[in-house]
């Protein structure tokens, strides 16, 4: 259970740390119950952080109407009541330190794994999850805890998520909860932006994963180009144990060497000489085989999930479980039993003329991995892809996108993907003129379920349809409010229904 302490062991914290610049205490024995920098979450005893461009002083009178006898903010705020102030040289790598400190650095009582990388780090911490869960059942342990884009369980919240990284406080609550849950394993995603703004500074990973890279996020409100982006993945191996890195990935070098920050390299990859070595990819059925050659064993593994490009993913993850020593028969019903909602999910019409994948691809790399996948895996097929980009972030994604879509589709159908304050035909024409110069047909229908039911209606019996970007996500980004969505794989079920394809049974 976490103790309590007094408002000046903040204070003396963020001294220690050199980031305190004044302070205005009112009462130095004044107990600290709750952190937060949501108004909304605010409570008696609460400490108040002022964060983020979208600030407004408004948000902390509400503070502390609501209860906030602290404020921590790089700005001091007049008011009209005796409120102390933390005055900070940076309030994220302030909020970061006092949410470790205010959780007793739980994390240091897990086994945490860190996944970052451009492409498949959601189908990663997945594929750790069945393999780590299938050995704890065994063991008659918990399983194990999860913090990824799709959702979070710390073994007292299940829920969806809308951030790859939650911001520090609710990060290190989750590590909290966990430990209290009696929880052991914890993997989960690490972005580029968590590691940038110090969402994660502090954390102790006890193994890092980095899968992969390549360029993506390039906007004025996310990094500037990509080596702020491939600088701030990197910065994951100073806060690591145990690195795993991918012989496969584009830069492996510089990976490398970065990884020398961690006390221990493992290495994974379809590359003689990895640690973990995968070879021999085969396509059995809907299944992939492949096996997997250690210092300690030589197996052979089954995907059922669809993608052949998942074989990286489920090399990191066996690369981890040996770390871990986990044993070789977990890993492979872990992987065989693998889900990830959102992720290379499968679904054919009643007579299989038709089939459609929901997949997450929303970047350069995983659209090339996924085209590459149907290429091998349908030879031949008609390809219909449906997919849109987010508004005010990723610009470079319009035309990386609209080449390859165009490039690798017989028919596109573009559409709404979190447009915010951009609209969406706006959106949905950018991404057309790169597409133009490609023998493909081009739709712009700016309702996402009317576009998923369009390309199902319309398509010819044999073609592949994609359906990229949202996955298994219930909201749309529409303005500044989140608005209420069905999922992608919800629109296709509903689709192969109107037009009296019928669905067949989960495959």
């Amino acid at each position: 259970m976490m103790k309590t302490k007094p408002l000046t062991a903040y204070l003396d914290l963020l001294a220690d740390a050199g980031q305190l610049l004044e302070a205005r205490i009112y009462d130095e024995e004044q107990p600290i119950f709750h952190i937060t920098y949501d108004s909304r979450d605010v409570r008696p005893m609460t400490l108040f952080a002022c964060k983020g461009a979208a600030f407004q002083v408004e948000y902390l009178k509400e503070a502390v109407r609501r209860g906030a006898v602290c404020y921590l903010s790089e700005t001091d705020y007049a008011f009209d009541r005796p409120v102390s102030l933390l005055r900070v040289r940076d309030v994220r790598k302030s909020m970061a330190l006092i949410a470790a400190f205010h959780t007793d650095y739980a994390f240091r009582k897990l086994h945490l794994i860190g996944i970052t990388g451009t492409k498949g780090k959601s189908t990663t911490a997945y594929y750790l999850k069945y393999i780590l869960d299938e050995y704890l059942q065994s063991c008659f342990q918990k399983p194990s805890g999860i913090i990824s884009s799709i959702d979070t369980y710390d073994g007292k919240i299940f829920e969806e998520s809308h951030l790859t990284t939650p911001e520090a406080f609710e990060l290190h609550q989750h590590f909290a909860n966990a430990v209290k849950a009696g929880i052991r394993y914890l993997e989960m995603e690490v972005s580029s932006q968590a590691l940038k703004y110090d969402r994660v500074l502090g954390v102790e990973f006890e193994t890092a994963v980095f899968l992969n890279i390549s360029e993506d996020h390039i906007s004025p409100a996310e990094h500037s180009d990509f080596e702020d982006y491939f600088g701030a993945k990197l910065k994951i191996f100073a806060q690591a144990g145990t690195a795993v890195v991918n012989l496969n990935s584009d830069h492996a070098r510089r990976v490398l060497d970065a990884a020398r920050a961690s006390r221990k390299l493992l290495t994974f990859g379809l590359y003689e000489g990895a640690d973990v070595c995968g070879y021999d990819v085969q396509k059995v059925g809907e299944d992939t085989h492949f096996k997997v050659r250690t210092a300690d064993f030589d197996e052979e593994f089954v995907l059922t999930m669809p993608g052949l490009f998942n074989v990286e993913n489920a090399l990191a993850a066996i690369a981890v479980c040996t770390r871990y020593g986990i044993p070789v028969r977990a890993m492979q019903e872990g992987l065989r039993k693998a889900r990830s909602s959102g992720r290379m999910e499968r679904f054919a019409s009643e007579d299989g003329s038709r089939v459609v994948i929901v997949d997450y691809a929303h970047n350069k790399l995983s659209f090339q991995k996924l085209y590459e996948s149907v290429q091998q895996e349908y030879p031949g097929r008609q390809v219909i892809t449906v997919f849109g980009c987010p508004g005010g972030k990723a610009y470079n994604r319009r035309k990386e996108l609209g080449e390859l879509a165009g490039q690798h589709s017989d028919r596109i159908y573009l559409t709404m993907e979190d447009p915010g304050s951009e609209a969406v035909r706006d959106i949905s024409r950018e991404i057309e003129q790169h597409a133009a110069s490609f023998e493909c047909e081009r739709f712009l229908i700016d309702d996402r379920g009317e576009a998923i039911t369009a390309a199902i209606r319309d398509s010819a019996p044999g073609s592949i349809i994609l359906i990229t970007g949202k996955g298994n996500e219930t909201r749309q980004k529409i303005g500044r409010e989140y608005v209420p969505c069905l999922t992608d794989a919800e629109y296709v079920r509903r689709a192969l229904e109107q037009v009296g394809a019928g669905v067949q049974p989960e495959i």
